[in-house]
């Protein structure tokens, strides 16, 4: 008893660990000056308007950690807010879902648009019960934006009867992200020309799959027909014409393509345009055997062969062997390639090292090798001869190295304690290990990281 008289219990720790909130969480959220719970009445006060209403105490902690003013309500507030939501029509249990999976409805009153929602469901005869079901408790729901993308397809060409059939049958579109996804899917289709008649079709066709990943793999086909350099004229007709096989496409990347088929751009080029649905072929998990080479790609490899002997690679050796099978293009190209390189103030033996080391950034045109040049030479501050030491760079792309480097250094900068890491390291992390190892390290390092991300989304 001694022990406690002079070490007292800090009651406000056990009560936070008790709501859902983490150990993590708490140096910034335990008051400074106050030990005992009878001491913050309003915080008591709203916790039992919560507990007493229904709401689940493992539950509460997540309403503390996105609406924490919520708990300096004056008495009667917060339990007079509640009923307000149930006075719209809602049941307990959806009141409930509601103020749970979105805790900001709980500040200031009743949500406007979230009003409008649930009147826009009343039109359609929609049971808010049923859209309840499609909610999660581990994520939250910004309904402005969910009002906005409901306003947005209302005022596409539907019937009552197709857009109740819309919304049940995809309330993904609504819920993932807000409708954020779903604005994404929609703004890359009109940049591809195709009509708000086309967009309903579309949305009305969708699969079941996640709106999210729709998106990401529909984004991935784009970038792969980016990168075989395909008109931009081509790669609308066909993405408009195949959209939803896209969509449900995780295809894998065009160097690895190219690579196993052993062909260069201009006749995938040609493949895809004559028959779009060969890209299902080349999903990822999908063995792919090399094409039989024509008699003119049999020349190409013979140039590709003299060029590279005159580089210094050896006649027969695996070296040799590797990178006629990795190089595209006729000599004269590749010969353009690695002028660009020298033009760039590399010493020639430096150029050849950089070939011999990472012989597939010669496939990339004169104009992508001076632009990742020009970056990181102007944009990361790096010496030209960094690419002895790193060849790999040139393989990224100018988005993905620009936003790495930028969130390395918003991290940096925010004081967080990582190790000192180069360029190399955290560029060639994957997705997931970048998140885990860096990302991670700041409580606000996911928000910051998705910002960054949709800034350089197409």
């Amino acid at each position: 008893m001694k022990f406690f008289c002079y070490h007292p219990i800090n009651e406000f720790e056990p009560f936070f660990e008790s709501m859902g909130l983490t150990g993590s969480e708490l140096d910034s959220i335990l008051p400074r000056d106050l030990l005992c719970l009878k001491d913050d009445g309003l915080l008591l006060e709203n916790y039992h308007a919560l507990c007493n209403y229904g709401v689940s105490r493992g539950m509460i902690g997540k309403i503390y950690r996105e609406a924490k003013e919520v708990f300096s309500y004056d008495y009667g507030v917060l339990r007079s807010t509640l009923y307000s939501y149930k006075d719209m029509g809602l049941s307990q249990t959806s009141v409930i879902k509601v103020v749970v999976s979105s805790p900001s409805l709980l500040i200031g009153g009743v949500n406007g648009d979230f009003r409008k929602v649930l009147d826009m469901f009343r039109s359609l005869e929609i049971d808010f019960e049923w859209i309840e079901e499609c909610l999660s408790d581990n994520d939250t729901y910004d309904w402005s934006q969910v009002l906005g993308f409901l306003n947005f397809i209302c005022r596409l060409d539907y019937s009552k009867e197709e857009l109740r059939a819309l919304v049940k049958t995809h309330p993904g579109l609504l819920l993932e992200g807000s409708g954020r996804n779903a604005f994404h899917l929609v703004k890359i289709l009109l940049k591809l020309g195709s009509t708000g008649q086309e967009v309903a079709s579309l949305l009305l066709r969708l699969p079941q799959i996640q709106v999210g990943t729709f998106v990401k793999n529909l984004v991935r086909c784009l970038i792969f027909l980016m990168r075989i350099e395909m008109d931009s004229e081509d790669i609308a007709r066909i993405v408009r014409a195949h959209t939803v096989m896209l969509g449900t496409l995780y295809l894998k990347k065009a160097n690895t393509v190219q690579t196993e088929l052993s062909i260069g751009s201009k006749r995938l080029r040609k493949i895809i345009k004559g028959d779009p649905y060969r890209l299902k072929n080349w999903a990822l998990g999908m063995k792919l055997e090399p094409l039989r080479n024509s008699g003119e790609n049999q020349g190409t490899r013979l140039q590709k062969k003299e060029f590279l002997l005159n580089l210094g690679f050896i006649e027969n050796s695996d070296g040799l062997e590797k990178a006629l099978k990795v190089i595209r293009g006729k000599g004269g190209e590749l010969q353009g390639r690695f002028d660009c390189l020298l033009k760039a103030g590399l010493d020639s033996k430096d150029v050849i090292e950089i070939v011999k080391r990472a012989p597939e950034i010669l496939n990339q045109t004169t104009d992508v090798l001076e632009q990742k040049i020009d970056f990181l030479v102007n944009g990361l501050r790096y010496p030209a001869s960094y690419l002895v030491e790193f060849p790999k760079y040139l393989s990224y792309t100018i988005e993905r190295v620009e936003l790495r480097f930028s969130m390395y250094s918003w991290l940096r900068d925010q004081g967080v304690k990582s190790p000192q890491l180069s360029l190399h390291t955290y560029i060639t992390y994957t997705d997931e290990m970048f998140i885990r190892r860096l990302v991670n390290h700041h409580p606000r390092g996911p928000e910051v990281w998705e910002n960054m991300k949709s800034k350089h989304c197409l």
